[in-house]
């Protein structure tokens, strides 16, 4: 079964992509858990393409497309923002304090801890960002 959400790179817009994973979830039936897990990951992501990602104050759109194959859910996101690859990034420390971590790279911490496996690709003018998780 596969699902595809099309959004433009507003905030506004997280609200729709939380009713669509919503809808999706109670049609798949998938654990609330993994529902919210999923909702978590993507606003991260999605928040992070559209504060971080482009240039222009143009509307552009990210795709997300959603698959369930028996217990397996793969996400992927597709955007026209500037090349960037999450995996990249090193993990931040969680040990220091707030006061003395740097800012940023707790959500990217996020997805790697929430989903099993993650993946990043360019293609083309497109960045293109796997992602799997177990429905358990």
């Amino acid at each position: 079964m596969e699902k595809h959400i099309s959004i433009v790179n507003q905030l506004a817009q997280l609200d729709e992509l939380a009713v669509a994973i919503e809808g999706i979830s109670e049609e798949w039936e998938l654990p609330m858990s993994l529902s919210m897990n999923l909702n978590l990951v993507l606003e991260e992501l999605v928040t992070n393409i559209i504060f971080y990602g482009y240039e222009d104050t143009n509307e552009h759109h990210i795709n997300i497309m959603l698959d369930k194959e028996d217990k397996l859910i793969t996400v992927q996101i597709e955007d026209d923002a500037r090349e960037f690859n999450p995996l990249l990034m090193a993990e931040p420390n969680i040990e220091n304090s707030i006061e003395d971590r740097k800012i940023g790279g707790l959500g990217i911490f996020f997805v790697r801890k929430i989903m099993e496996e993650v993946t990043y690709k360019r293609d083309g003018n497109k960045n293109v960002l796997t992602m799997t998780k177990s429905i358990e």
